[in-house]
């Protein structure tokens, strides 16, 4: 299954609130909320991070929205690492089969352990996000967000 096919599947199987729309393909985020009819600050902005130190190497999907940056050492110390940065195009393909912009705010990959920004879930009643493909998106109920994500919730943006 395609990483699209997996969240369609996930968001169905929970009778998760969602709308599926279909728009040109852009990966940044101003333009992508555009094509939506939505808010930059509604897009759940996904961003995978390598961690290392103290003894850790691991990979996190760092989530948050859209109108904020991440600071990459609270992605680290979110998950008891000293340093992060983003991953390579590579590393990216395999954890996620997604192209940068494309990725979802979900994992499907055990070896990507996610991490959201609360602020995701305090300011809309939906947050919007390409789903596994760049002319695919997701515009979600933030509380069925909130019951299916399977992360950590801590403060990772600047």
């Amino acid at each position: 299954m395609t990483t699209h096919e997996k969240l369609i599947a996930l968001l169905d199987q929970h009778g998760a609130q969602y709308r599926l729309l279909e728009h040109a393909a852009n990966g940044k985020c101003e333009a992508v909320a555009a094509l939506r009819g939505t808010e930059v600050g509604q897009g759940a902005k996904a961003l995978v991070c390598h961690v290392k130190g103290n003894g850790i190497k691991q990979y996190v999907l760092a989530v948050l929205p859209a109108d904020r940056q991440a600071d990459l050492s609270k992605v680290a110390a979110a998950v008891g690492g000293r340093r992060a940065s983003l991953a390579s195009p590579a590393e990216v393909d395999a954890l996620t089969a997604c192209v940068f912009g494309a990725i979802p705010p979900f994992s499907f990959h055990e070896d990507l352990r996610l991490v959201v920004d609360p602020l995701l879930f305090e300011r809309y009643g939906e947050i919007a996000f390409n789903a596994g493909v760049l002319e695919r998106s997701v515009v979600l109920n933030i509380n069925d967000y909130q019951r299916l994500h399977n992360g950590n919730v801590m403060k990772i943006i600047l």
